[in-house]
C-alpha cells in the first residue's frame, strides 16, 4: 500500500471511530465473502463492517482518542463500526458468531471505554431499547395508578368513616 493510501485508510478509519458510537473488533479468519456479505446484511442499518490493517486501525483509534484497542488488533481483525442501537449491533454479531464459529468478538469500545468479548456477550443480552423504554413506562403508569388509588381511597375511607358514625348515631337516639 502506498504512503497516500495508508494516509487516506487512516483518515477513513479515524472518521468512522469519531462518527460511530462504539466499536467491535472482531477475528474473521476462515470466514467466506459470502459469509461476510451475510453479516453485513445481518447488522443492517446498526454497524458498519470493515476490514483494515490492524497497524492503520491502531494509527487511527489513537488519533480519534480511543485506547484500549492495541492488544486486541492481533491477527486478522475487522471492526465493526456501530452507529445505531449498540444492543442491537452487539445482538448481531453474537447470533452470527453462534452461527459461524469462525467470527470470534475479540472486544471493543462504547463511550471511551474499552469492552472485553464478555462485555460485549452482556450488551447482547439486554433487550432493545424499545423494550427497555416500555417497561420503564409501565413502572411509571403502575406508581401513578397506586398513587391514584392511594388519593381515591382517602375520601372513599371518609365518606365510609361518616356513614358509620351517623348509623351509631342512629342507634344510640341523637
Amino acid at each position: 500500500m502506498a504512503r497516500a493510501d495508508k494516509a487516506t485508510a487512516v483518515a477513513e478509519l479515524k472518521n468512522e471511530f469519531e462518527g460511530s458510537s462504539a466499536a467491535v473488533l472482531t477475528e474473521y479468519r476462515g470466514l467466506t465473502v459470502a459469509q461476510l456479505k451475510q453479516l453485513r446484511i445481518a447488522l443492517g442499518g446498526n454497524a458498519k463492517f470493515a476490514v483494515a490493517k490492524n497497524t492503520l486501525t491502531k494509527i487511527a483509534a489513537n488519533e480519534a482518542g480511543v485506547t484500549g484497542l492495541d492488544d486486541l488488533l492481533v491477527g486478522p481483525t475487522a471492526v465493526a463500526f456501530v452507529t445505531g442501537d449498540v444492543v442491537e449491533a452487539a445482538k448481531g454479531l453474537r447470533d452470527f458468531a453462534k452461527a459461524n464459529p469462525l467470527l470470534v468478538i475479540k472486544g471493543g469500545f462504547m463511550e471511551g471505554k474499552a469492552l472485553d468479548a464478555a462485555e460485549i456477550t452482556k450488551l447482547a443480552d439486554l433487550e432493545s431499547r424499545e423494550v427497555l423504554l416500555a417497561k420503564l413506562a409501565g413502572a411509571m403508569k403502575a406508581k401513578q395508578s397506586a398513587a391514584a388509588a392511594v388519593f381515591a381511597a382517602l375520601p372513599t375511607n371518609m365518606a365510609q368513616l361518616a356513614e358509620a358514625l351517623r348509623a351509631k348515631r342512629e342507634e344510640a337516639g341523637e
